[in-house]
């Protein structure tokens, strides 16, 4: 399972924690590291238990898990720009008059209703979570949909794909298998973003790639390997350094 479907599957407490325990490790949701129990670590000549670890890893990496939330994409996070300048401004803990001087708008009492607008906010998202849940349990004819990866940059109606179009437009493409040669390069957005999802998977999480060595992997996929290679990093699957001398699989 990808990361991005272990993220989005995972209860809303290990969302929180920022991190999923398994028999003999826990894993961070963020961004896939995992810490063996059973093991002492260190760091800067402290010691810490496993548990203990991957929650020094989420500050060291990430700083929070409410900082890695709050910076992705605002389709995934469903907050305006307004809405997200305040609630980074809240969790700094700064007062209702200092986030008014901060962002120049209204006064404290505008403050304080969008405060109570966010509040609202929160209320709906619980009922429509329960009655999600709810809804799992009676409605049998809904479609499996394929999880969108959490990294995506542009998230509209592409992303509207089922697991039974997903199968059908990767036998269609790689007629060999996925791990076969691509046919083509789709000419429908949907198409290219279930193609590119299925390339990403052909890279190793944690793994630095030199340029060349990125052309070589795509090269054994399709001829136009450049084409491919900037789609991967405009989809939001891999980044590279700004001289693209180093690309990485995006978490």
């Amino acid at each position: 399972m990808q990361l991005s479907e272990v993220f989005w599957n995972a209860p809303l407490g290990d969302l929180k924690r920022g991190y999923i325990e398994e028999p003999a490790y826990f894993m961070c949701l963020l961004c896939g590291k995992s810490i063996e129990k059973g093991i002492v670590y260190q760091d800067n000549g402290v010691f810490f238990e496993a548990e203990r670890y991957m929650l020094q890893h989420i500050e060291n990496t990430h700083q929070s898990v409410f900082d890695y939330m709050i910076d992705l994409d605002k389709k995934l996070t469903g907050l305006t720009d307004h809405q997200n300048r305040l609630l980074r401004l809240f969790y700094e803990g700064k007062s209702d008059a200092v986030v008014q001087k901060e962002m120049g708008i209204g006064s404290a009492s505008t403050i304080r209703n969008h405060r109570f607008v966010l509040k609202e906010k929160e209320r709906q998202a619980k009922l429509f979570l329960t009655m999600m849940e709810l809804l799992k349990e009676r409605d049998n004819h809904a479609p499996a949909f394929i999880d969108y990866h959490k990294t995506a940059r542009m998230v509209d109606d592409r992303y509207n794909v089922t697991e039974e179009e997903n199968e059908k437009i990767l036998n269609k493409f790689f007629p060999e298998g996925i791990k076969g040669p691509l046919k083509s390069f789709p000419p429908k957005e949907k198409q290219r973003l279930i193609v590119l999802r299925a390339l990403s998977k052909r890279f190793v999480d944690d793994q630095i790639y030199e340029e060349k060595e990125v052309n070589q992997l795509l090269k054994e996929v399709y001829h136009d390997y450049v084409l491919l290679r900037r789609y991967l990093i405009e989809y939001g699957f891999l980044d590279r350094k700004a001289d693209g001398s180093q690309y990485w699989l995006k978490k």
